[in-house]
Protein backbone atom coordinates (compact mmCIF):
# COMPACT_ATOMS: atom_id res chain seq x y z
CA UNK A 1 0.00 0.00 0.00
CA UNK A 2 1.22 3.36 -0.84
CA UNK A 3 2.43 5.58 2.42
CA UNK A 4 -0.53 7.52 3.30
CA UNK A 5 0.75 11.29 5.19
CA UNK A 6 -2.18 13.38 5.74
CA UNK A 7 -1.58 17.26 5.94
CA UNK A 8 -1.53 16.97 9.72
CA UNK A 9 1.41 14.38 9.82
CA UNK A 10 3.24 16.51 7.37
CA UNK A 11 2.75 19.84 9.55
CA UNK A 12 3.92 18.01 12.28
CA UNK A 13 7.01 16.14 10.26
CA UNK A 14 8.06 19.61 8.89
CA UNK A 15 7.77 21.55 12.59
CA UNK A 16 10.19 18.37 13.76
CA UNK A 17 12.71 19.88 11.43
CA UNK A 18 12.96 23.27 13.38
CA UNK A 19 13.57 22.20 16.47
CA UNK A 20 12.82 25.68 17.96
CA UNK A 21 9.05 25.83 16.99
CA UNK A 22 6.97 26.30 19.52
CA UNK A 23 3.93 24.35 17.51
CA UNK A 24 1.39 27.13 17.77
CA UNK A 25 2.00 27.65 14.05
CA UNK A 26 1.25 24.18 13.32
CA UNK A 27 -1.60 24.53 15.07
CA UNK A 28 -3.00 27.33 12.88
CA UNK A 29 -2.43 25.30 9.84
CA UNK A 30 -4.52 22.68 11.25
CA UNK A 31 -7.30 25.36 11.49
CA UNK A 32 -7.22 26.35 8.38
CA UNK A 33 -7.68 23.39 6.77
CA UNK A 34 -10.62 22.35 9.33
CA UNK A 35 -11.88 25.48 7.77
CA UNK A 36 -11.47 24.38 3.87
CA UNK A 37 -13.08 20.79 4.36
CA UNK A 38 -16.22 22.72 5.82
CA UNK A 39 -16.31 24.95 3.12
CA UNK A 40 -15.62 22.26 0.65
CA UNK A 41 -18.22 20.44 1.84
CA UNK A 42 -21.07 23.10 1.46
CA UNK A 43 -19.76 24.00 -2.22
CA UNK A 44 -20.24 20.97 -3.22
CA UNK A 45 -23.69 20.94 -2.30
CA UNK A 46 -24.63 24.47 -4.10
CA UNK A 47 -26.51 22.87 -6.52
CA UNK A 48 -28.55 20.65 -4.38
CA UNK A 49 -29.46 22.94 -1.48
CA UNK A 50 -31.07 26.28 -2.21
CA UNK A 51 -30.33 28.35 0.41
CA UNK A 52 -26.70 28.80 -0.23
CA UNK A 53 -26.93 29.18 -4.14
CA UNK A 54 -27.41 33.53 -4.92
CA UNK A 55 -27.02 36.58 -3.81
CA UNK A 56 -27.54 38.20 -0.66
CA UNK A 57 -28.38 41.76 -2.43
CA UNK A 58 -25.44 43.11 -0.51
CA UNK A 59 -22.18 44.76 -1.93
CA UNK A 60 -18.25 44.13 -0.17
CA UNK A 61 -16.08 46.61 0.45
CA UNK A 62 -14.75 46.01 -3.12
CA UNK A 63 -18.09 46.92 -4.48
CA UNK A 64 -18.85 43.56 -5.53
CA UNK A 65 -22.19 41.71 -5.22
CA UNK A 66 -22.18 39.42 -2.33
CA UNK A 67 -23.37 35.60 -3.04
CA UNK A 68 -24.38 33.32 0.25
CA UNK A 69 -21.55 31.38 -0.33
CA UNK A 70 -19.23 34.21 -0.04
CA UNK A 71 -21.09 34.74 3.34
CA UNK A 72 -20.56 31.65 4.65
CA UNK A 73 -16.99 30.88 3.46
CA UNK A 74 -16.08 34.17 5.36
CA UNK A 75 -18.17 32.92 8.70
CA UNK A 76 -16.32 29.61 8.60
CA UNK A 77 -12.98 31.08 8.44
CA UNK A 78 -13.55 33.41 11.24
CA UNK A 79 -15.10 30.69 13.72
CA UNK A 80 -12.48 28.04 12.73
CA UNK A 81 -9.55 30.54 13.49
CA UNK A 82 -10.54 32.90 16.19
CA UNK A 83 -10.70 30.76 19.43
CA UNK A 84 -7.12 29.21 18.90
CA UNK A 85 -4.88 31.96 20.68
CA UNK A 86 -2.77 31.93 17.83
CA UNK A 87 -3.93 35.11 16.51
CA UNK A 88 -4.00 38.96 17.28
CA UNK A 89 -6.60 39.53 14.52
CA UNK A 90 -7.67 38.88 11.16
CA UNK A 91 -8.47 40.25 7.56
CA UNK A 92 -10.47 39.65 5.32
CA UNK A 93 -11.13 40.28 0.98
CA UNK A 94 -15.34 40.97 2.43
CA UNK A 95 -14.07 43.26 5.31
CA UNK A 96 -13.46 46.86 5.52
CA UNK A 97 -11.66 46.65 8.59
CA UNK A 98 -9.39 44.50 10.61
CA UNK A 99 -11.38 41.74 12.44
CA UNK A 100 -10.51 41.69 15.99
CA UNK A 101 -10.35 38.76 18.10
CA UNK A 102 -13.38 38.79 20.69
CA UNK A 103 -12.17 39.96 24.60
CA UNK A 104 -13.03 36.80 25.50
CA UNK A 105 -10.37 34.14 23.50
CA UNK A 106 -6.61 34.68 23.75
CA UNK A 107 -4.67 36.26 21.47
CA UNK A 108 -1.43 35.71 19.90
CA UNK A 109 1.14 36.48 17.62
CA UNK A 110 0.19 35.69 14.01
CA UNK A 111 -2.14 37.82 12.01
CA UNK A 112 -4.47 36.08 9.36
CA UNK A 113 -5.05 37.47 5.80
CA UNK A 114 -8.13 35.85 3.38
CA UNK A 115 -9.82 35.93 0.57
CA UNK A 116 -12.45 33.55 1.94
CA UNK A 117 -14.02 32.11 -1.79
CA UNK A 118 -12.24 33.54 -4.81
CA UNK A 119 -14.00 33.22 -8.04
CA UNK A 120 -17.45 33.60 -6.26
CA UNK A 121 -19.38 34.59 -9.63
CA UNK A 122 -18.47 31.39 -10.85
CA UNK A 123 -20.45 29.59 -8.67
CA UNK A 124 -23.39 29.46 -10.40
CA UNK A 125 -22.17 28.34 -13.06
CA UNK A 126 -20.50 24.95 -11.74
CA UNK A 127 -16.56 26.29 -11.96
CA UNK A 128 -13.46 25.79 -9.73
CA UNK A 129 -13.32 28.59 -6.92
CA UNK A 130 -10.98 28.83 -4.06
CA UNK A 131 -10.19 30.51 -0.95
CA UNK A 132 -6.34 31.96 -0.60
CA UNK A 133 -4.75 32.70 2.81
CA UNK A 134 -1.64 34.31 4.21
CA UNK A 135 0.11 34.52 7.47
CA UNK A 136 2.45 36.88 8.93
CA UNK A 137 4.11 37.64 12.46
CA UNK A 138 3.17 40.39 14.81
CA UNK A 139 4.71 43.31 15.22
CA UNK A 140 3.20 45.63 17.12
CA UNK A 141 3.58 46.10 21.12
CA UNK A 142 0.07 45.17 23.05
CA UNK A 143 -2.00 42.09 22.32
CA UNK A 144 -4.63 44.02 19.66
CA UNK A 145 -3.60 43.38 16.07
CA UNK A 146 -3.23 46.81 14.35
CA UNK A 147 -2.95 48.10 10.66
CA UNK A 148 1.00 47.73 10.93
CA UNK A 149 0.72 44.27 11.46
CA UNK A 150 -1.48 43.62 8.64
CA UNK A 151 -0.01 46.46 6.02
CA UNK A 152 3.35 43.93 5.67
CA UNK A 153 5.85 43.69 2.82
CA UNK A 154 5.10 40.08 1.11
CA UNK A 155 8.36 38.89 1.61
CA UNK A 156 7.51 38.97 5.62
CA UNK A 157 4.66 35.91 5.05
CA UNK A 158 5.36 33.41 7.14
CA UNK A 159 2.96 30.88 4.81
CA UNK A 160 0.99 31.30 2.09
CA UNK A 161 -1.63 28.90 0.92
CA UNK A 162 -4.82 28.35 -1.35
CA UNK A 163 -7.86 26.07 -1.75
CA UNK A 164 -9.35 24.82 -5.24
CA UNK A 165 -12.74 23.84 -4.85
CA UNK A 166 -12.80 21.95 -8.05
CA UNK A 167 -13.29 17.74 -9.61
CA UNK A 168 -11.52 17.28 -6.42
CA UNK A 169 -10.61 19.28 -3.23
CA UNK A 170 -6.75 20.93 -3.40
CA UNK A 171 -5.02 22.55 -0.43
CA UNK A 172 -1.44 23.85 -1.63
CA UNK A 173 0.50 26.35 0.97
CA UNK A 174 4.24 26.60 1.67
CA UNK A 175 5.88 28.42 4.65
CA UNK A 176 9.01 31.05 4.69
CA UNK A 177 11.09 27.39 5.29
CA UNK A 178 10.58 26.70 1.56
CA UNK A 179 8.10 23.95 0.03
CA UNK A 180 5.40 24.25 -1.92
CA UNK A 181 3.22 20.82 -1.04
CA UNK A 182 -0.41 19.72 -2.33
CA UNK A 183 -2.86 17.80 -0.55
CA UNK A 184 -6.08 16.29 -1.83
CA UNK A 185 -9.34 15.94 0.04
CA UNK A 186 -10.02 12.22 0.56
CA UNK A 187 -13.87 12.76 1.28
CA UNK A 188 -14.73 8.97 2.20
CA UNK A 189 -12.34 9.74 5.10
CA UNK A 190 -12.37 13.64 5.39
CA UNK A 191 -8.85 14.22 5.90
CA UNK A 192 -6.37 15.87 2.92
CA UNK A 193 -3.23 13.18 2.08
CA UNK A 194 0.01 14.34 0.51
CA UNK A 195 -0.80 14.15 -3.28
CA UNK A 196 1.98 16.77 -4.32
CA UNK A 197 4.80 16.92 -2.62
CA UNK A 198 7.65 18.93 -3.62
CA UNK A 199 5.93 21.13 -6.71
CA UNK A 200 8.16 22.94 -8.94
CA UNK A 201 7.00 25.32 -11.77
CA UNK A 202 7.85 22.85 -14.81
CA UNK A 203 11.02 23.92 -16.99
CA UNK A 204 10.38 23.68 -20.06
CA UNK A 205 6.74 25.52 -18.71
CA UNK A 206 4.25 24.40 -21.04
CA UNK A 207 3.71 26.91 -23.84
CA UNK A 208 0.55 28.80 -22.30
CA UNK A 209 -0.71 31.74 -21.10
CA UNK A 210 -3.84 32.73 -18.86
CA UNK A 211 -5.70 36.33 -19.60
CA UNK A 212 -8.75 37.99 -20.27
CA UNK A 213 -7.92 39.07 -23.95
CA UNK A 214 -11.79 40.80 -23.55
CA UNK A 215 -10.09 43.57 -21.95
CA UNK A 216 -7.52 43.71 -24.82
CA UNK A 217 -8.40 47.34 -26.09
CA UNK A 218 -8.12 48.23 -22.67
CA UNK A 219 -4.46 47.41 -22.15
CA UNK A 220 -1.35 49.67 -22.89
CA UNK A 221 0.80 49.20 -26.01
CA UNK A 222 3.48 47.00 -24.52
CA UNK A 223 1.12 44.46 -22.64
CA UNK A 224 -0.80 44.20 -26.34
CA UNK A 225 2.50 43.55 -28.23
CA UNK A 226 3.39 40.96 -25.14
CA UNK A 227 0.33 39.16 -26.03
CA UNK A 228 0.49 39.15 -29.69
CA UNK A 229 4.33 37.84 -29.71
CA UNK A 230 3.00 34.63 -27.55
CA UNK A 231 -0.29 33.71 -29.68
CA UNK A 232 1.31 35.35 -32.96
CA UNK A 233 -0.16 37.45 -35.26
CA UNK A 234 -2.03 37.62 -39.05
CA UNK A 235 1.42 38.98 -40.19
CA UNK A 236 3.74 36.75 -37.67
CA UNK A 237 3.77 33.62 -36.52
CA UNK A 238 4.26 34.15 -32.89
CA UNK A 239 5.78 31.89 -30.03
CA UNK A 240 2.96 29.40 -30.54
CA UNK A 241 1.48 29.76 -27.34
CA UNK A 242 -2.18 28.54 -26.01
CA UNK A 243 -4.69 31.18 -24.40
CA UNK A 244 -6.55 29.26 -21.44
CA UNK A 245 -8.21 31.42 -19.01
CA UNK A 246 -11.08 30.19 -16.39
CA UNK A 247 -11.84 33.57 -14.92
CA UNK A 248 -11.09 31.96 -11.14
CA UNK A 249 -7.72 33.45 -10.00
CA UNK A 250 -7.18 30.19 -7.62
CA UNK A 251 -7.91 27.77 -10.57
CA UNK A 252 -6.26 29.94 -13.18
CA UNK A 253 -2.90 30.05 -11.09
CA UNK A 254 -3.49 26.23 -9.77
CA UNK A 255 -3.05 25.28 -13.63
CA UNK A 256 0.18 27.80 -14.22
CA UNK A 257 1.77 26.20 -11.07
CA UNK A 258 1.43 22.56 -12.08
CA UNK A 259 2.23 23.16 -16.19
CA UNK A 260 4.11 26.48 -16.40
CA UNK A 261 3.32 29.19 -18.39
CA UNK A 262 2.35 32.71 -17.08
CA UNK A 263 -0.79 34.08 -15.78
CA UNK A 264 -1.38 37.99 -15.97
CA UNK A 265 -3.79 40.38 -14.53
CA UNK A 266 -2.49 44.20 -16.31
CA UNK A 267 -3.53 47.16 -15.34
CA UNK A 268 -5.69 48.99 -17.78
CA UNK A 269 -7.85 52.21 -18.85
CA UNK A 270 -10.14 51.70 -16.15
CA UNK A 271 -7.89 49.98 -13.62
CA UNK A 272 -4.90 51.92 -13.71
CA UNK A 273 -3.96 50.71 -10.31
CA UNK A 274 -4.41 47.10 -11.22
CA UNK A 275 -8.10 45.05 -10.35
CA UNK A 276 -6.38 42.28 -8.29
CA UNK A 277 -6.39 42.76 -3.86
CA UNK A 278 -2.23 42.82 -2.76
CA UNK A 279 -2.92 41.51 0.42
CA UNK A 280 -5.58 38.70 -0.18
CA UNK A 281 -4.58 37.56 -4.06
CA UNK A 282 -1.61 38.85 -4.96
CA UNK A 283 1.02 38.42 -2.42
CA UNK A 284 0.21 35.13 -1.30
CA UNK A 285 0.08 33.32 -4.75
CA UNK A 286 3.33 35.49 -4.99
CA UNK A 287 5.26 33.51 -2.26
CA UNK A 288 3.77 30.14 -3.74
CA UNK A 289 4.94 30.79 -6.95
CA UNK A 290 8.46 31.44 -6.35
CA UNK A 291 9.25 28.66 -3.55
CA UNK A 292 7.73 26.76 -6.65
CA UNK A 293 10.79 28.33 -8.46
CA UNK A 294 8.84 31.11 -10.74
CA UNK A 295 8.51 34.43 -10.24
CA UNK A 296 5.72 37.10 -9.16
CA UNK A 297 5.61 40.75 -10.61
CA UNK A 298 3.36 43.72 -11.04
CA UNK A 299 4.87 44.58 -14.26
CA UNK A 300 7.96 46.25 -12.90
CA UNK A 301 8.63 45.09 -9.51
CA UNK A 302 8.42 42.03 -7.75
CA UNK A 303 5.30 41.52 -5.48
CA UNK A 304 6.68 40.33 -2.59
CA UNK A 305 8.61 43.04 -2.08
CA UNK A 306 5.29 45.48 -2.37
CA UNK A 307 4.28 47.23 0.89
CA UNK A 308 0.73 47.65 0.85
CA UNK A 309 -0.62 51.22 1.49
CA UNK A 310 -4.00 50.00 2.58
CA UNK A 311 -5.76 46.96 3.47
CA UNK A 312 -7.40 46.84 0.18
CA UNK A 313 -4.60 47.87 -2.36
CA UNK A 314 -5.04 46.60 -5.60
CA UNK A 315 -2.14 45.62 -8.37
CA UNK A 316 -1.43 44.49 -11.57
CA UNK A 317 -0.34 40.63 -11.24
CA UNK A 318 2.17 38.41 -13.22
CA UNK A 319 2.63 35.16 -12.26
CA UNK A 320 4.20 31.96 -13.21
CA UNK A 321 7.63 30.93 -15.22
CA UNK A 322 10.23 33.14 -14.28
CA UNK A 323 11.28 33.61 -18.05
CA UNK A 324 8.05 34.35 -19.37
CA UNK A 325 7.51 36.86 -16.56
CA UNK A 326 10.89 38.75 -17.54
CA UNK A 327 9.35 38.60 -20.93
CA UNK A 328 6.56 40.45 -19.75
CA UNK A 329 8.65 43.64 -17.87
CA UNK A 330 10.68 43.86 -21.15
CA UNK A 331 7.50 44.02 -23.27
CA UNK A 332 5.77 46.54 -20.96
CA UNK A 333 8.77 48.79 -20.97
CA UNK A 334 9.60 48.89 -24.25
CA UNK A 335 5.46 49.49 -25.40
Amino acid sequence: MTKLVTIDRHIIDQERLHPGASGRFSSLLYDVALAAKIISREVNMAGLIEDIMGKTGDTNVQGEEVQRLDDYAQEVMIKAMDHSGHLCCMVSEECEDIIPIPEKFKKGKYVLLFDPLDGSSNIDVNVSIGTIFSVHRKVSPGEDGTLDDCLQAGRKQLAAGYVVYGSSTMLVYTTEYGGVHGFTLDPSIGEFLLSHPDIRIPDPPSKTYSVNEAYFSRWSRGQQQFVEQLRGTANEPGLGFRSRYIGSLVSDFHRTLLTGGIFMYPRDRTSPEGKLRLLYEAAPLAMICEAAGGRASDGDRDILDLVPEGLHARTPLYLGSSDLVSMAEAALKAG
